[in-house]
């Protein structure tokens, strides 16, 4: 069975349920585009909330140390990867579906069309034969019907007695010439008949039969490629989930993560004091005399316990108090473990700083030997205050470095001596050193960070294969760390953190 055989007759059935299949592909193809837009903005707001919740600063960097903390940072970081592949689902479901059907369906629109006018070229010529044999049959009538009249005529004029020869011979003509023309019409008439029967046969068991064969073919593709239109809704989904999965399992990874004990040494480790518990409180006896009212009380106080400080609220000390609180250089003022730790980060410190100049040093005497090698691209001696200044800065920094291990040292070694010194200068507040510069800790700190001294925009791209520049692209905004000192090259910092040499013509200076 099929719609040439079976529907011949049905042309306006054809043409709208084509057209109902066509408007279907339209439709599913505008449900894609706004299921994606449902997965698009599901995977935004996913990716919000985890912007949202996301830790940052150096407070939350300390906070995530803990295990129950870095847990849910893992889990943040997993629901990311998570909103990820449903973006990926939305991306996919419209190249896969939405972009390839609308293409598809442009193409069965055009053939259906084509389809279309090939049924209306057949009936508009098997129209125009038809009327072409109306045309000859009319003919025929008329051309007989005269014939006849003139046959008639002519018998009319033979049998008449006051009809001359001559009239009866020019009605027997007349009468013949009319039969003959009707013949001819009457075969014009069966010819065009017989052509016309042959037409209209093809019409509807030949042509007509393909045309439609041919609409049932392409409306059969269109169910097969809708059908896997549908398929690909669910494989593109599916194609995600081990990935999604991952992301699950990932999530639940980062809660068996977590680990109570070991949270709490760490909170332990982190704000112990190492001070010892404080001691029984003596008895004082003042049954034994009561003692005159002398200057002497001055001289000896009497005992007062010292306040318990571990279990004080701390005071809140206001910005100006702050500056004035006596710090000690090697933080003898803080409690023993808290002392280590702060010597520990010192010396981690001056270390970063110490391996950053030592590279800078490394740095300058290659630019110092390619300099020698190639006279052309600056004077070597130029770079000789530079290198001078970078030695000092190393002796000084491994002068630091000393002093604080020795400190650290002394910490780890003198503990319990220690702890002593700490309780009587904390609970008196009297700092080891009163005549100690109170700037000392900071400014230590300080003198070692290397601040810009202008701003510049690269005018072209520079790529930094010798040793000791770095390559910059046109367009980028550059720090100064160290002007040109007339040999064409001037120090610069990316916004990346790398440093390096670069010419000097290469950039602008921003005002």
């Amino acid at each position: 069975m099929d719609w040439g055989s079976d529907l011949w007759d049905q042309y306006d059935v054809i043409d709208k349920h084509t057209q109902s299949g066509l408007d279907l592909v339209e439709r599913y193809i505008k449900f894609v585009k706004e299921r994606t837009e449902i997965e698009q903005s599901y995977a935004k707001q996913l990716r919000s909330l985890t912007k949202k919740y996301t830790k940052r600063g150096s407070k939350d960097e300390q906070d995530c140390k803990f295990s129950n903390h870095a847990s849910f940072q893992e889990i943040l970081n997993e629901l990311n990867d998570y909103a990820g592949q449903r973006e990926l689902i939305a991306e996919n479901m419209i190249t896969g579906i939405c972009v390839e059907l609308t293409k598809y369906l442009q193409e069965l629109k055009q053939e259906r069309k084509t389809h279309l006018s090939d049924v209306k070229k057949a009936q508009q010529n098997l129209e125009a034969s038809f009327k072409h044999l109306e045309s000859t049959k009319k003919r025929f009538a008329k051309e007989w019907a005269e014939a006849e009249k003139a046959t008639q005529q002519a018998e009319k004029t033979e049998n008449d007695l006051n009809a001359t020869r001559l009239d009866v011979e020019k009605a027997k003509h007349n009468a013949h010439a009319r039969t003959h023309t009707a013949e001819e019409c009457r075969s014009d008439y069966a010819a065009q008949l017989q052509k016309y029967n042959k037409e209209q046969n093809f019409f509807y068991y030949t042509e007509i039969p393909q045309i439609f064969n041919q609409l049932q073919d392409m409306d059969e593709r269109r169910i097969r490629r809708l059908a896997e239109g549908y398929c690909q809704f669910s494989d593109i989904e599916k194609n995600v989930l081990p990935i999604i999965s991952k992301c699950l399992e990932g999530i639940s990874t980062a809660g068996g993560k977590t680990n109570e004990k070991q949270d709490s040494m760490l909170f332990i480790e982190q704000h112990k004091s190492g001070f010892e518990r404080p001691s029984d409180v003596e008895f004082e006896d003042y049954s034994q005399g009561i003692k005159p009212a002398t200057s002497d009380s001055s001289l000896n106080p009497p005992k007062v316990r010292a306040k318990l400080w571990p279990f004080s609220k701390k005071h809140k000390t206001s910005h100006a108090e702050k500056h004035m609180l006596p710090a000690a250089e090697d933080f003898s003022h803080l409690p023993p473990e808290q002392r280590k730790k702060r010597l520990q980060g010192k010396i981690d410190d001056i270390n970063k700083d110490l391996q950053k100049a030592q590279d800078q040093s490394d740095a300058l005497e290659k630019m110092k030997g390619v300099y020698e090698q190639n006279p052309q691209m600056g004077d070597p001696s130029s770079l000789e205050p530079q290198i001078t200044e970078t030695a000092q800065n190393i002796g000084r920094l491994r002068g630091e470095l000393a002093k604080y291990e020795s400190w650290l040292s002394e910490a780890i070694g003198g503990e319990e001596s220690s702890n002593t010194i700490n309780n009587n200068t904390q609970h008196s507040g009297v700092a080891a050193d009163p005549t100690q510069n109170i700037y000392t800790e900071f400014d230590d700190e300080f003198d070692d960070i290397e601040t810009p001294i202008g701003q510049c925009t690269a005018l072209y791209t520079f790529e930094g294969n010798s040793e000791g520049t770095i390559s910059i692209t046109e367009g980028e905004l550059l720090s100064i760390m160290e002007e040109d000192k007339g040999d064409g090259w001037m120090r610069v910092l990316r916004a990346s953190g790398e440093e390096g040499y670069i010419p000097s013509s290469y950039v602008k200076l921003t005002p």
